[in-house]
């Protein structure tokens, strides 16, 4: 008999964590380094000391965006750890208590109560906390908080999103360098918006627009403040 194909699904949600810290570090990285240089180079700062905050913003940021991450995702995982030891005290203490709880929970999505009561016997024999932890409190293993995963993932890409406009100062240190470090970051940011939302299932341009209106905003308000408070122009 010959064996049937199986069918294998990916989904979005399976890349939500270190999407997440990905696409926020990247364009953290691009906007703050980015907006910081505007706003030294439309005070007439020159090319080494241009280069230098860059370099010192780009640090202090990747580190912030890891700690951050770290913290934030390991608080998360906290509670995902206490919420587990409740339900594993529970089970062992209360079985017939969490068996009618979960019944209740399949009753609630539109099973009749003999069908909710078998469906939640046969999980229960199954894996029980496992079951609990899915349908009672929305924790899998897609969802599951990994606070290394995603602090590493937060600091690379914003190391990768702050090196793009430091390239573009290295690259090019003339006249005009702040329209064309404006118009370079407003680029990248657009391309980044529509790459996460592609990665994420949603359309490209609302990505890519909601981005560039965050960025140019963060970049019109260094460029104003470099031009209010410096002593030179160097675009």
């Amino acid at each position: 008999m010959p064996r049937r194909a199986t069918h294998a699904e990916t989904h979005k949600l399976q890349h939500a964590s270190w999407l997440r810290a990905a696409v926020l570090g990247a364009n953290d990285g691009l906007i703050s380094t980015a907006g910081l240089v505007v706003g030294m180079a439309a005070a007439g700062t020159e090319l080494k000391t241009l280069l230098l905050t860059a370099a010192a913003g780009l640090t202090a940021g990747a580190f912030s965006m890891a700690a951050g991450e770290y913290v934030s995702v390991s608080s998360q995982a906290d509670v995902e750890q206490a919420d587990r030891a409740t339900e594993e005290r529970e089970l062992a203490e209360q079985p017939e208590h969490e068996l009618r709880e979960l019944t209740g929970i399949y009753q609630a999505r539109g099973l009749s109560p003999e069908l909710a009561g078998q469906v939640a016997q046969a999980l229960t024999a199954h894996n029980a906390l496992g079951a609990h932890l899915r349908d009672e409190l929305g924790i899998t293993a897609h969802s599951e908080a990994r606070p290394l995963q995603a602090a590493l993932a937060s600091a690379a890409s914003f190391v990768v999103g702050a090196l793009l406009p430091i390239l573009v100062v290295l690259l090019y240190h003339g006249p005009g360098l702040t329209t064309l470090l404006v118009g370079a970051t407003l680029v990248l940011l657009a391309v980044l918006g529509a790459v996460a939302a592609r990665l994420g299932g949603a359309p490209m341009g609302k990505g890519a627009a909601r981005v560039l209106f965050w960025g140019a905003l963060a970049m019109g308000a260094s460029a104003l403040i470099g031009k209010l408070f410096g002593t030179g122009m160097m675009g």
